[in-house]
């Protein structure tokens, strides 16, 4: 029995981890460094605000909850202008 060929093979594994290792080296790479450590820095502080919604929940007030929808718009809009700073800032001889 042949195995269906799929977007997840062994041969996108292993051009998705050359390109990592890419992207901490000299080489070029498809990804952009800054991009992939603000990301995972946005799901770090997501995890923790979600978390602590959660823990926090039942003993909460509305002021307290309004205080954390604060923060969680605080840092999505940061993120966001911060791609979009990212965006304005480019050359044409980078898009290329």
């Amino acid at each position: 029995m042949k195995i269906p060929k799929t977007f997840i093979g062994w041969t996108n594994i292993k051009w998705f981890f050359k390109e990592i290792m890419n992207l901490y080296s000299d080489k070029p790479s498809h990804f952009s460094k800054k991009r992939i450590e603000s990301g995972i820095a946005f799901i770090i502080a997501q995890t923790g605000m979600v978390a602590y919604l959660i823990s926090k929940m039942d003993t909460m007030d509305v002021y307290e909850f309004l205080m954390w929808a604060g923060a969680e718009f605080l840092i999505a809009g940061y993120t966001i202008n911060q791609i979009q700073k990212e965006k304005k800032t480019r050359t044409p001889e980078d898009m290329s």
